[in-house]
Order: C-alpha cells, then structure tokens, then sequence
C-alpha cells in the first residue's frame, strides 16, 4: 500500500444514500422491507418448487438456483447498508471490501450463466421437445447449474487480484458498497491495464451470455412463427415470458454500469441503477415467476391451500379435545 501524509489507507467509509436523520429513517425502513420482502419471497418461491412434484423439472431446477442466488446476492450489500442508514459505522477495511466486491461479483456473474442456462432450456423445450427429456436429463441440468456456478466463482479472481494490488490515496467510497468502479477511482496508481482488464472481463461475461440469451430466444420466436396453432404458440411463450422480464430488468441495468467504455456516468446515477439491479430486482423476480407463470401460480396455492386447511384441522382437532 502507497503512503499519504505518512499513515496507510488500509479502511475505507461507504457514502451511501446520504440525507437527514428522517430521511435516513425512512432509508432504513425501506431497506429493510425490501431486503424482508426478497428473503420471504424467494424462501416461498423454494419450498413451493421444493414441495410440488409437478415443479420437479430442469426449468424449475435452474429457477431454484436463481432463488438462493438472489437471497446471497442482496445479504452481500444489504445489512451494511442497513447497518449505515440506522447510523452505524460507515468504515470498512480494505479486506472486508475485497470480499464484498468478490462475492458481489461472483454471485453477479452465476446469475448472468444462470439466465443464458434458462434460455437455452427454454430453446431445447420449444424447440426440439422429442429430444428434450434425453437432452436436459438430472445429469446435465447438475452439470449446467454447477458449470454457471463454478464459473461465476472463478470470474472475479482477477478484477480482485488487481484492485488488491493497488495504492490508494483517498478513502470515501461514493457508493452503497465496494464496488469495482468507485475503489479505482480512489486509486494513486495507473489503473488503465486494471480498469482495461475488468472492462473486457465485464463485457466478455455480461455481453456473452446476454447474447446467448438473445440467441435462443430468436431461434424460439422462429420456432413459433411456425407453429401453427395460436394456442400452441400462447402456451409456449407463456412459459418464456417471466424469464424475458427478469432478463430485461437485469441486462439493462448491468450493461449501462459496467459494459460502458466511456465511464461518463455520474457516481450517483450509478448507485441508483446498481441498487435496481442488485436490490429491487432480486425482490420482484419471486413476483415476476409467481405472477406471470401459471404453473407456479397453481401450485402456490395449492400449497397456501393445504397448509391453511391442515391449520383449520389442527384447530378443530384441539377445540374437540377441550368439549371432551
């Protein structure tokens, strides 16, 4: 580490969402309803996929992967966030930020892998479903989930490696957490090859996998532009239609912060998108997936239904032991 006025930079103080005590109160409220809001819906979500045999199936499997990674996803940022609106320490040091930053974009990277793998189910089921059971078999779908996540997992080892090398002069970070962007404008030391580096490892990944995305959706729309049955071509891309929500919510906020080479933004429009995407668009995909496709739908309130009447026996079962 570079010295400054003789004393290390070895902790760093996240800005946050800056404001008056109320405004900060409310900060706080709304953190944490959102953060509540994400963990008890995609908590729902699981047992609900977990419960029904009907949802047993390879795209339901890789929705169960999205659900846990949304619940790692919003616990990196959000209790520290939390912790700062209700008035808590802004520090945090140098390694406490390293790991933030990684796990951040470890999780960030699965569930770009994760939503190509969805799409490509989605192409094998519309596309070739005579082949689709023996395609998307328990083997395979393990061997895509685990794929996304092992690759996730080994992205940010670089951008991690270079940001920890690097001399810092200042301490404020103008964010809600440590991300890449504001720690190396902090930075006393050349950051072109690092920020050069991250910019092609953030393009690679984001702008890869969102293509791969668009290409198994191109070739599902040519697939039911042939279909010659409106309710067959309905019923198809009812099943597509919740993932193409979440894919737009969540490539259109990632690719405007980190795949942009000129970097103009302003550092409070970035906390803005990035809190859309890492916070507010974690809470909606359980809605997202619950709303708009039927089956999880269905199989959610047969689940509410079962649990309310085994209530109602248990409540009968007790008041008739109490008459006795």
């Amino acid at each position: 580490m570079e010295k400054l006025n003789d004393t290390e930079v070895t902790t760093f103080i996240i800005v946050g969402f800056p404001g008056t005590r109320n405004i900060q109160i409310l900060y706080f409220i709304t953190f944490l309803l959102i953060y509540l809001l994400t963990l008890l819906g995609n908590i729902i979500l699981l047992v609900t996929l977990k419960m029904e045999s009907s949802l047993h199936t390879p795209m339901y499997f890789f929705l169960s992967n999205l659900a846990v990674l949304e619940i790692g996803y919003t616990s990196v940022t959000l209790p520290k966030l939390l912790a700062i609106t209700l008035g808590g320490p802004k520090t945090i040091s140098l390694t406490a930020c390293l790991v933030q930053s990684y796990f951040f974009f470890f999780l960030g990277s699965t569930e770009c892998f994760l939503l190509a793998v969805m799409a490509y189910d989605r192409y094998l089921a519309i596309c070739n479903p005579l082949r689709y059971q023996t395609l998307m078999c328990n083997r395979a779908c393990v061997c895509l989930a685990l794929g996304s996540w092992m690759t996730g997992f080994l992205n940010p080892c670089p951008s991690t490696v270079l940001v920890s090398r690097l001399h810092f002069c200042g301490s404020i970070i103008n964010h809600f957490f440590c991300d890449v962007p504001p720690l190396l404008s902090l930075s006393c030391t050349n950051t072109y090859i690092s920020k050069t580096i991250i910019f092609i490892s953030s393009a690679v990944i984001v702008l890869g996998t969102f293509l791969m995305t668009m290409l198994s959706y191109a070739c599902i729309l040519a697939t039911l532009l042939r279909m010659s049955s409106r309710k067959g071509q309905q019923k198809a891309f009812s099943t597509c239609t919740a993932h193409l929500t979440v894919v737009s919510l969540y490539y259109g906020t990632v690719i405007f912060i980190y795949v942009n080479p000129a970097g103009k933004q302003s550092m409070e429009n970035n906390k803005v998108v990035s809190f859309i995407y890492s916070v507010v668009t974690p809470m909606l995909n359980p809605l997202i997936y619950s709303l708009r496709n039927e089956d999880v739908k269905k199989s959610l309130k047969r689940l509410i239904l079962r649990k309310f009447a085994l209530l109602f026996w248990k409540h009968l079962q007790e008041l008739v032991v109490r008459s006795i």
